[in-house]
C-alpha cells in the first residue's frame, strides 16, 4: 500500500502544482477584464464570466504594444511618456529602477541570466550553480584588482531570491549547460540533473 501510495503521489502531486501555477497564472492575467466596461463584460453580455478571456485580453494587449511602439510615431509617444515620469518626485526613482531591470533582464541583447557558471560558495570547499549577470560597474570596479564578473546565486528550491556577488574570473567555471537546465536542477535541489554534454575530441583525447 505504501509503494502504491507513493507512486501516486509522484503521479498527481506534479499534475496539480501545474495546475495550481496555471491557475494562478490565468486568473491574475484575468483581472485585466477590470478595465473593460462593464457593460461589455462577459458577465453582463452573456451572463457568466468566461475563464481565460482577461488573459488572451492581456497577450493582445502587450502584442499590441509591442507592435504600435516599433515605429516613430510609437517611439515618440514612449519617449514623451517617459519624460513625463521622470518629472514625477517618487514615481521617477521606482520608475526608472524597473525599467532599467527589466531592459537588461529582458533585452535580447542583454547578458543578463545568458550563461549557467560554476563558483565556490560558501566556502572554498564546495560549489553551487550561479548565473553570469554582468561586470562590476560604477566606482566598484575601481576599488577592485584584477578581472572581476558579477554573478546571481538563486536559493533552492526558489530561485526568484538568492544572493549578488562580484568575483574573480578565474574562480568561475563557465558551464555548458543551458540555463533552463540550470533551473531545472537548482529547483529540484539536484535530484532532475541535467543531461550530460556531449565530450569533445581534445577531451577525448585526454
Amino acid at each position: 500500500m505504501r509503494k502504491y501510495f507513493i507512486t501516486g503521489l509522484l503521479i498527481l502531486v506534479p499534475l496539480a502544482i501545474t495546475a495550481w501555477v496555471l491557475n494562478l497564472v490565468i486568473s491574475t492575467m484575468d483581472q485585466s477584464l477590470l478595465f473593460v466596461p462593464a457593460r461589455w463584460q462577459p458577465r453582463t453580455l452573456i451572463g457568466f464570466d468566461i475563464p481565460g478571456l482577461g488573459t488572451v485580453l492581456t497577450v493582445l494587449i502587450v502584442f499590441l504594444t509591442g507592435l504600435l511602439t516599433n515605429n516613430l510615431v510609437g517611439n515618440y509617444v514612449v519617449r514623451v511618456w517617459e519624460k513625463l515620469l521622470t518629472r514625477i518626485p517618487v514615481v521617477s526613482s521606482l520608475y526608472s529602477s524597473v525599467k532599467q531591470v527589466s531592459d537588461t533582464l529582458f533585452s535580447s541583447s542583454g547578458n543578463a541570466f545568458r550563461k549557467a557558471v560554476l563558483i565556490p560558495y560558501p566556502h572554498p570547499q564546495s560549489w553551487t550553480i550561479a548565473f553570469l549577470t554582468g561586470t562590476p560597474g560604477g566606482d566598484v570596479k575601481n576599488h577592485l584588482v584584477g578581472d572581476y564578473v558579477s554573478v546571481y546565486i538563486p536559493t533552492t528550491p526558489n530561485p526568484t531570491s538568492g544572493f549578488f556577488l562580484m568575483m574573480a574570473r578565474k574562480d568561475v567555471v563557465e558551464l555548458d549547460m543551458s540555463v533552463d537546465a540550470a533551473l531545472k536542477y537548482i529547483v529540484s535541489m539536484g535530484v532532475v540533473a541535467p543531461e550530460e554534454a556531449p565530450k569533445t575530441l581534445d577531451a577525448v583525447s585526454k
